[in-house]
């Protein structure tokens, strides 16, 4: 028998709920594409809590695309393998073997590791790679990379499909090419932000380690215009490995994403905070034209 009296948890719980509707309202059948990675894949605890966010997600309206990494699963399985791996410009060359361990690893054991958390918590979930119906088609980013690719096609289909079986799709970036026989390794980021165009997703959640983007000032800008980005790029405030997120961003938005949002994956809950709270989460880039604060007046 449950306890009558309440405390003030439970009425805070029940305002979070409560002030949730307008943004459950406002993502019913709204695509919302999801980058995964980093230490939370290896940590069992992290990965269902992120399973469960994005089983919510799916229950409550929304059509979550999950498209992952798995770069220290990869250089793991290298290191078993005795496979050197040689860099350009701080990028791996993936030669033949190196694309083989790939695939395997992340069409493999990463994939189906977040389908299973995804179904131990009550969800669908079907794993994918960019080579399932040509899902992605890729040319070679850089020949001194070797089989890196560049997506210059996507067949998204199966995904509208599997949306409406009520099916999460988890995305192996891994892709075809135009030639025969041919596998490209893609940056996961770039896949996800390349699905999330050919999708006209309404958000990118780009999940990373850090909390945004930041300012000279090292605060965390909440809200920003693909302007302020490309300005903020020239200048230098955004450098190092934010560059080619932002990038990504802009990419995303160029090919019709409603906005984009970095945030920091290590947050408990983030991709709920930032689609069903009034304050959000991490820096939401969009394009200047959509109305002021457009769902989250911070």
């Amino acid at each position: 028998m449950r306890k009558q009296n309440m405390n003030s948890d439970w009425i805070a719980t029940a305002r979070t709920l409560s002030e949730a509707l307008p943004y459950l309202q406002r993502y019913a059948g709204a695509i919302v594409v999801v980058k995964f990675g980093g230490n939370a894949m290896g940590d069992a605890d992290a990965m269902a809590e992120f399973a469960r966010d994005i089983v919510l997600m799916r229950q409550v309206g929304l059509n979550p695309v999950v498209v992952h990494g798995g770069g220290p699963m990869i250089n793991e399985m290298l290191d078993k393998l005795g496979i050197t791996s040689e860099f350009v410009r701080g990028k791996r060359v993936t030669d033949k073997a190196t694309v083989e361990v790939v695939e395997m690893v992340l069409t493999g054991l990463v994939n189906k590791r977040i389908v299973q958390a995804i179904m131990d918590e009550g969800g669908r979930a079907v794993g994918l790679s960019g080579k399932d119906d040509d899902l992605i088609v890729c040319i070679a980013d850089d020949p001194e990379l070797g089989f890196v690719g560049k997506p210059v096609e996507a067949n998204v289909q199966v995904l509208h499909d599997l949306f409406a079986a009520g099916i999460i799709p988890v995305v192996a970036p891994v892709a075809t090419g135009m030639g025969a026989n041919e596998t490209f390794n893609v940056n996961g980021d770039t896949a996800a932000g390349f699905l999330a165009g050919a999708l006209r997703a309404d958000r990118l959640l780009l999940l990373t380690d850090v909390a945004g983007v930041k300012n000279a000032e090292g605060a965390v800008i909440t809200e920003m215009s693909p302007q302020d980005v490309e300005a903020m790029i020239a200048d230098g405030t955004i450098a190092g490995g934010m560059i080619p997120k932002t990038e990504t961003a802009l990419a995303a938005i160029a090919a019709g994403v409603r906005a984009v949002v970095i945030l920091d994956g290590r947050v408990p809950n983030a991709c709920l905070l930032e689609l069903f709270t009034e304050h959000g989460a991490g820096s939401l880039i969009k394009p200047a034209n959509l109305p002021p604060r457009e769902h989250r007046p911070r």
